[in-house]
């Protein structure tokens, strides 16, 4: 027995060539020299554990730290011979490209500073998955898909293009970051707004609301072939997303505007909608005050992606242009600790500024609560007398660390607003987006929370709107309506779920409400059920009198009162204005309340009958107005992508 093998394994040694170390120098040379060339450079490149310097996109260093954290390296040596090597994610996030790769990743070995993959791996199987992989990288054209509605470089804009050969490992990472796994997601627990009855509860109390985030959260589900999270859906941010020409306040009294309108309820003719509309003033830019902004932000290990800490970095360097000498920028980053990344600089010097946030790189836990603490004590060290001094954060909301508790993190928040400064919070990425602590945060802050999916929306909410994200005209802004019970039997506030304050809230200024920004338009809508409608959904009561005294005029449909602080100021002023049956019908009112109707279609409304999407979509197209940047657009493919997925 012991010769028969003796004669196998002398088989095999005579049959296994000779090392040759030219032949093996060469191609070594060979494959080191075509990586180069795809990384846009005729250095020759040499794989070592030396990581490179960090900068905005991430180096060859940060490609073989996905290999150990969370990727797989597959048929190397082969890709090396056609001069592309592919550092995949894990198998179950990849799109179904058709290729017939294991899902198991192969063991890995590292020796010396250089990674290569278990010798197992028959040289036959890594040259068929690597032809079979070029092949599908290197079809001409590539689809790159984006979820951008408008053109913009590096993430915005929806493209389809061939691509070169160094593009095609991109085209990959973008399909990918497209199907985000939405499990550890967090959003606010609030369901819709019941109907109520104007006999039993005749007064509605609410906070004022200029988020847009859910809008986003929403586009970006539904750009990636799902219909948005449970809790996603707040209608009154999706309203409030878009610009409105309502009626502007004069250059002397309150610094916004409110109007006041009835109308025909799309879904339902049989009721009413009455559209509560605030426009405010727009100062003129160059009287403004200084600015003083701490960019506050997460570089935690869940941040290391494209549509997150890349993004991030673009989206801030978009706004420094719109800052000037008298403004001032710190950024502090934390990630398992907290440490200021650039002290208080002049805006202007555009390259400091743009070099730390260069240098930012993910890795580690969340330390939220020493980022917040640190953050505030940068801002109060900037703030002087008449400036305007805000924190924004910018993070994918995942505090692992330190307050954590949505409730705590309130409190904190809640003691620091004492000091004038305001809080700002942007949100990044998609997979632990936790948007119930980033709504906690926001609304705590005296600020107002956004969603960055692409640069397009960074250009809207740090650019185009850069007044009103930034500059507030009025603090704590309240609404509170008396509907009559001789004209309105039933209502209810579509909408502001997470914004709903007590009777007793609306004169109380200790308690803290929304806040409006330079510019901002911002809408609530009431669906009202006139007495004696055949939509009325509750019967009277048998013991209440059939009628009631109205005390107003006899067309008044309710009573709209408006509370508000001047920015600084611990006293309120009241506004308050009828509301009264009629007035005009605009294209404004009409594709607001498309969209009112969209966000209930998404929430599967019970209210809205059998009116749908195809009622949805024309109302919208036949309201979209003035639409120089193609938002309304944006929202009628939107509602066509979501009629779609939600009848698959």
């Amino acid at each position: 027995m012991n010769d028969d093998l003796d004669d196998l394994k002398a088989a095999l040694n005579a049959a296994t060539p000779a090392p040759d170390p030219a032949k093996k120098a060469a191609h070594l040379t060979l494959a080191q020299k075509n990586f180069a060339d795809l990384q846009g450079s005729r250095d020759d490149a040499r794989l070592t554990s030396d990581a490179p310097k960090r900068g905005l996109f991430t180096g060859v260093a940060n490609m073989f730290s996905m290999i150990s954290t969370k990727g797989a390296l597959t048929a190397t040596t082969a890709l090396a011979a056609v001069g592309l090597i592919v550092i995949m994610p894990q198998w179950s996030q990849i799109p179904d490209l058709g290729l017939s790769v294991p899902p198991a990743p192969l063991r890995v070995i590292q020796e010396k500073g250089r990674v290569k993959p278990d010798m197992r791996l028959r040289r036959e199987i890594a040259e068929a998955e690597a032809d079979e992989m070029a092949s599908t990288l290197f079809a001409e054209p590539v689809i790159e898909p984006s979820v951008a509605m408008s053109p913009a470089p590096a993430v915005g804009g929806i493209a389809v293009r061939a691509m070169r050969r160094e593009q095609a490992p991109r085209a990959i990472a973008d399909q990918i970051s497209q199907m985000p796994e939405t499990e550890s997601e967090a959003y606010p627990d609030a369901e819709p707004n019941p109907l109520k009855i104007t006999t039993e509860t005749p007064v509605s109390t609410f906070s004022i609301d200029v988020d847009t985030a859910s809008y986003a959260v929403i586009r970006s589900s539904l750009m990636a072939g799902q219909l948005p999270p449970d809790g996603a859906v707040r209608i009154e941010e999706m309203v409030n997303y878009f610009p409105y020409d309502y009626p502007a306040p004069d250059a002397e009294g309150h610094p916004f505007r409110p109007t006041v309108s009835v109308t025909g309820t799309p879904w339902n003719p049989q009721t009413q909608l009455v559209h509560i509309a605030i426009q405010g003033r727009n100062p003129v830019v160059e009287n403004r005050p200084p600015l003083n902004l701490v960019f506050l932000i997460d570089t935690s290990g869940s941040m290391q992606s494209a549509d997150k800490l890349d993004l991030l970095k673009q989206s801030l360097a978009l706004m420094l242009p719109k800052l000037g000498e008298a403004d001032q920028v710190a950024i502090v980053a934390y990630a398992g600790s907290a440490g200021q990344v650039l002290a208080p600089t002049k805006a202007t010097d555009r390259r400091a500024i743009l070099a730390a946030l260069d240098n930012l790189s993910a890795g580690g836990s969340t330390a939220g609560q020493q980022g917040l603490q640190q953050a505030y004590s940068v801002a109060e060290g900037m703030a002087e007398d008449g400036e305007v001094t805000r924190v924004i954060l910018a993070t994918d909301g995942d505090f692992n660390v330190g307050l954590s508790d949505p409730e705590a993190l309130e409190r904190f928040i809640a003691d620091k607003r004492e000091t004038g400064t305001y809080l700002s919070v942007m949100g990044f990425g998609r997979g632990n987006l936790d948007d119930a602590t980033m709504q906690a945060l926001a609304q705590n802050g005296n600020g107002q929370a956004a969603y960055i999916d692409t640069l397009s929306e960074a250009q809207k909410v740090l650019v185009d709107q850069f007044t009103g994200a930034l500059f507030p005209i009025a603090n704590d802004v309240k609404i509170q309506v008396e509907f009559n019970p001789a004209a309105v039997s039933e209502y209810r506030l579509i909408g502001y779920e997470t914004r709903i304050l007590r009777r007793e809230d609306f004169n109380n200024d200790k308690v803290d409400a929304g806040d409006i920004g330079a510019g901002h338009s911002v809408a609530a809508i009431y669906e009202v059920t006139p007495v004696g409608s055949p939509a009325q959904l509750s019967d009277p009561l048998r013991y209440q009198p059939a009628g009631a005294v109205a005390v107003g005029e006899d067309d008044e449909l309710g009573f709209l009162k408006l509370r508000y602080k001047q920015p600084g100021a611990a006293q309120s002023q009241l506004i308050e204005i009828p509301i009264r049956a009629g007035g005009t019908t605009t294209a404004d009112m009409q594709f607001a309340a498309a969209i009112a109707g969209f966000g209930q279609l998404l929430q599967d409304s019970p209210y809205l009958g059998e009116w749908g999407y195809d009622q949805a979509i024309t109302l919208a197209n036949g309201a979209k107005g003035d639409d120089p940047f193609g938002y309304r657009a944006e929202a009628v493919r939107l509602m066509r992508l979501s009629q779609s997925l939600s009848q698959r």
